[in-house]
């Protein structure tokens, strides 16, 4: 037994150690290639996603010229959530001219000479950005139409990198009275509350047709912040803003031709 213990542990001894052959051994130096790959093939998902997304907002422009948008994406956003939201389309000349013109004077002055983009607001926007971004917005009414269907409402640079050409495109394709009738439809004028003739039945129990000068100005005054002021309780500052945009619009004369042309 001694001897068979004694052997046991010689064999033992003399045994080589195993070793790897390099094929045995996992290859470190494929991971950082494995791991561009992962991300290239991610990239080239979000390029495909980005491009198609764009493509269809293409579509959709010269679309909508002729055919109203079923949703905006702020409708889709109630949607989602499970709220409910009223809206109510009607052609542009259901809409009071005293709304028509007051928005127009309240939200884009320069709307009828410019090509969807006010270039000197916007410069003026940019130089007074500090660290935190602009301070104010310069969007024209068409910068406010593609952004409320096609993109999303919080500020960025990235979005307005995006809102920039879609409305230079839209305001290519659309007329200036379409793009009235376009925003006056899907603006939204407090929670779930959107286009002009829901918010003058919600606001004042009458059709857009039938709005009083007073009643559209109170109803553009609302527009920048449509969660915090209402046209039918408005405040002092609301009134008093209320009342600017009823004598520029008593004005608007030239800065609305476009859209009346007589």
């Amino acid at each position: 037994m001694a001897g068979k213990g004694t052997a046991a542990r010689s064999k033992s001894r003399s045994a080589k150690p195993v070793t790897r052959t390099r094929a045995d051994r996992p290859d470190i130096s494929s991971r950082p290639s494995s791991i561009r790959s992962w991300f290239r093939r991610q990239l080239r998902r979000v390029v495909l996603v980005f491009g198609a997304l764009v493509g269809l907002i293409l579509i959709l422009v010269p679309v909508y010229a002729v055919v109203p948008p079923p949703v905006s994406t702020l409708m889709l956003r109630d949607l989602v959530t499970l709220h409910l939201y009223q809206r109510d389309w009607v052609s542009l000349d259901e809409i009071s001219p005293f709304l028509v013109r007051s928005v127009i004077m309240s939200e884009d002055g320069q709307f009828c000479s410019h090509v969807g983009v006010d270039w000197g607001a916007l410069s003026t926007v940019i130089e007074g950005a500090d660290d935190d971004g602009p301070s104010r917005g310069a969007s024209t009414i068409p910068m406010q139409t593609v952004k409320n269907l096609f993109l999303w409402s919080s500020r960025s640079y990235i979005r307005k990198g995006l809102e920039i050409p879609l409305a230079l495109y839209a305001d290519a394709i659309w007329s200036k009275r379409r793009i009235m009738e376009l925003y006056l439809n899907i603006a939204e004028w407090g929670p779930g509350i959107y286009g002009a003739e829901a918010a003058a039945r919600h606001y004042f129990g009458k059709s857009a047709a039938d709005l009083t000068r007073r009643q559209a100005a109170l109803l553009a005054s609302a527009l920048p912040n449509p969660y915090v002021r209402n046209p039918a309780k408005p405040s002092r500052r609301q009134l008093a803003i209320a009342r600017t945009i009823e004598t520029r619009e008593r004005k608007s004369g030239a800065y609305v031709s476009c859209v009346f042309p007589n």
